[in-house]
């Protein structure tokens, strides 16, 4: 059983790590093919959907965007011409199959009937119009990720007569703090092939129309997200009859959490011996590489005390890596979402382990902080946020490991899996080497010797 922290004069957010409900909607929107957004909000909501973008590397090229660009007379007056234009503007540009309208914080203070005026607009156009409310009233991304995830559901056919046997829908693979998330899909996606299993759908990620159609005849669902994605779960369950499988352990994160996943993975579609031989070669490979160059440095993590800011997709499965293949302690576990799922995961992977640290969900930078000043601690894992706190606060060893980071990643490098504990070990390794280089040298001394 976990302690979990309290903290005084949290009445308002001090420093927000976790982006409104506007930025997880636009993540999801951001990978999906032939759809456009028109958005009701200020000109700079719009960089919130272009950072979801990013987030998915899609070029401006591709981007089909458009914003009412609000103003303060808009406000006071109201902008339902002002949209019902842009509407019909946006599908005569871009022509796309489909066109998520999306309301914001502004647009919600103004009342706007985002529905009514879809229904309104859409014999007037060629795109089918999606209305979402994302406006930050309505939560964090984690919560706008649900609404834009459950908005989907209305593209899916209905359930076919027979099911594709040995298939899957890949649920909200970008709801991870992996800055090459994308990475960790592309692993996924391998392994079920060599399992034999294929891929019906990705919710959301170059998905197409057609793949979203196609969702209801897939044999089960793998939810790749402890933070969100779990509301999509149940309607396909509830829906479509099809299962959410391997929701009750955690991500394939270190060498005991992948060889479990992939145990549970082949025992579920009958691919047993497969996914033996991939757990036999993918530790022998973590030994065999740890043996040649990581036997000098494991030492060094040996009883040091931690503390691990992260979301909880990769932090759920990170803490047993940490404790019992590092021999690291975990002193505090601070996660960015307040998922219950993940909540209960946790405290029975706590619990497996015999451990007992302190956490707090839903942290923000404030929470970070003074969690970080209480409880003594060696070394933070997390990005570059907790990188700059931890040098603030005398604390010596910080891994600049998850998003967002300062680290340039030319590279995709997947976190799960054993190839991705190598990842992580590498970026591990580094920064503590970086870490008791002397910055205070004087290097001008020793100029004309």
């Amino acid at each position: 059983m976990y302690e979990q922290l309290e903290f005084e004069d949290c009445k308002y957010s001090k420093d927000p790590i976790v982006g409104c409900a506007l930025e997880g909607v636009a993540n999801i929107i951001a990978g999906m093919l032939d759809v456009s957004i028109v958005l009701h909000s200020p000109q700079g909501c719009s960089a919130t959907v272009a950072n979801a973008y990013d987030h998915h590397e899609i070029s401006f090229t591709k981007r089909k965007v458009s914003c009412t660009r609000l103003f303060e007379s808009d406000i006071v007056m109201g902008a339902s011409e002002k949209l019902k234009d842009l509407i019909a503007q946006t599908d005569e540009t871009f022509h796309s199959k489909v066109m998520f309208v999306v309301g914001t914080c502004a647009s919600d203070i103004i009342g706007e009937d985002l529905e009514g005026i879809c229904r309104f607009m859409q014999p007037q156009v060629k795109a089918k119009l999606i209305p979402v409310t994302a406006g930050g009233f309505h939560g964090s991304s984690y919560d706008g990720m649900e609404l834009a995830l459950e908005s989907l559901s209305s593209f899916i056919n209905p359930k076919p007569a027979f099911t594709t046997p040995k298939s899957v829908n890949i649920i909200a693979p970008q709801a991870s703090s992996n800055p090459t998330w994308w990475a960790d899909l592309e692993w996924v996606k391998n392994t079920l092939c060599i399992l034999g299993v294929s891929v019906q759908t990705v919710f959301t990620c170059d998905s197409s129309l057609s793949n979203l159609n196609r969702a209801s005849s897939a044999s089960a669902n793998l939810l790749l997200s402890h933070d969100v994605g779990i509301g999509l779960a149940r309607t396909l369950q509830d829906r479509f009859g099809i299962p959410l499988i391997l929701s009750d352990i955690p991500l394939p994160v270190g060498l005991k959490n992948t060889s479990q996943w992939l145990g549970a993975l082949g025992s579920y579609f009958g691919a047993e011996d497969k996914a033996a031989e991939l757990i036999k070669h993918g530790e022998k490979k973590v030994v065999d590489i740890l043996r040649r160059r990581g036997l000098m440095i494991i030492p060094r993590y040996r009883n040091c005390r931690v503390a691990l800011s992260v979301d909880a997709t990769i932090g759920i499965g990170m803490v047993r890596m940490l404790f019992e293949e590092l021999e690291m302690i975990p002193e505090v576990i601070l996660l960015h979402s307040e998922n219950e799922k993940a909540k209960v995961l946790l405290d029975e992977e706590l619990n497996r382990m015999g451990i007992s640290p302190k956490v707090a969900f839903g942290v923000d930078g404030y929470q970070i902080k003074e969690a970080l000043k209480r409880c003594e601690v060696d070394a933070v894992l997390g990005s570059s946020w907790e990188r700059y706190l931890s040098e603030e606060l005398g604390i010596k060893l910080s891994f600049d490991l998850l998003s967002p980071t300062n680290r340039v990643t030319y590279l995709d490098k997947e976190y799960l899996g054993y190839q991705g504990m190598l990842n992580m070990l590498e970026q591990i390794g580094n920064d503590w080497e970086s870490a008791f280089r002397s910055k205070k040298i004087n290097w001008a001394q020793y100029e004309g010797c």
